[in-house]
């Protein structure tokens, strides 16, 4: 139950934190992306303190030999660059790119009754799903 507990006050403080620094918006979030006169550089501070937040988050826990509720780190054990990877990274830069929103930030637009989040997430749903469908059972290595 500590476990739940934990991961809804995780996911609340992270959707809190998404909708106060606008990263809920698209217009925001794509005046971001694009580099030119209406360049909104204050998406910056953003990923600097989600850095900053993680790197800190990442020296707490190699100095712990397990977490709170749980009996061990899940940490990811690929570290291999592979086109998988690639590939999947530059279809999501793709799509955050076109449409302005990714999973999380769309979720918590969805909250806020965003129809813009309503049209997103079902195409993002659908997505999974045929990937995991179509491409999962095939080519993934074990896990």
């Amino acid at each position: 139950m500590k476990q739940i507990i934990s991961g809804l006050v995780a996911g609340g403080l992270f959707g809190i934190g998404l909708a106060v620094s606008g990263m809920t918006d698209p217009a925001k979030v794509l005046a971001f992306l694009t580099l030119n006169q209406n360049w909104d550089p204050a998406l910056l501070l953003v990923i600097g303190s989600a850095v900053t937040t993680a790197a800190l988050g990442f020296l707490l826990v190699n100095r712990r030999s397990a977490p709170l509720y749980d009996v061990r780190f899940h940490l990811p054990d690929k570290t291999a660059i592979d086109g998988r990877l690639v590939g999947g990274s530059a279809l999501f830069g793709v799509g955050w790119g076109l449409v302005g929103f990714c999973p999380g930030p769309a979720i918590v637009a969805a909250l806020t009754l965003d129809v813009r989040a309503w049209v997103f997430l079902p195409a993002f749903i659908i997505g999974v799903v045929a990937h995991e469908a179509l491409l999962v059972g095939r080519t993934a290595p074990e896990r």
